[in-house]
C-alpha cells in the first residue's frame, strides 16, 4: 500500500539529492548519439550531412524528454530529466531548448555541485536517477 504523505522532494529543496554518475549520462548520450545516426540515415549520409544526427538528436530530446522524462538512452542507463524546481517533466518547449543547447556542446561542460551543465540551468532542469519498479 503507498504512503499518500510520501510526496516526492524536488531537486532544487532535497539535500540529499545525489545526482547520477557522469559516466551514465555519457553512457545515455552514446546511446542516444548511435540511435540518432540510424535514424538520420533514412533521409540523409550522417557522413556528408552533419547536420542530419544533431537535428534527429534535438527532436528526440524534445519529444522523449518533453513527454516521458527519458530519452532511450536514459532509459537504459536508468537517468530521467526532471524540472529542477518541482521535479516534474520540463515538457516539451524547455526539452527542445535543452537539445538545442545540448547539440552546441560548450554548455554541458560547464557544470555545477549537482551536475547541472548550463543546458540544464538555462531550462530548469537537472538529470536524477530513474527508480525502476
Amino acid at each position: 500500500m503507498s504512503n499518500p504523505a510520501a510526496v516526492p522532494v524536488p531537486p532544487a529543496t532535497d539535500p540529499s539529492f545525489t545526482p547520477p554518475s557522469l559516466g551514465r549520462r555519457f553512457g545515455a548520450l552514446v546511446i542516444d548519439w548511435v540511435l540518432c545516426l540510424l535514424v538520420s540515415n533514412f533521409f540523409a549520409d550522417p557522413v556528408r550531412d552533419g547536420w542530419a544526427p544533431v537535428l534527429v538528436l534535438i527532436v528526440e530530446y524534445g519529444f522523449f524528454l518533453g513527454l516521458f522524462a527519458q530519452t532511450p538512452g536514459m532509459w537504459i542507463t536508468r537517468i530521467r530529466c526532471l524540472a529542477w524546481a518541482d521535479g516534474g517533466r520540463i515538457g516539451l518547449v524547455r526539452a527542445l531548448l535543452r537539445g538545442v543547447l545540448l547539440a552546441l556542446v560548450v554548455p554541458a561542460l560547464i557544470m555545477d555541485e549537482h551536475r547541472r551543465g548550463l543546458h540544464d540551468r538555462l531550462t530548469g532542469s537537472v538529470i536524477a536517477a530513474a527508480p525502476r519498479p
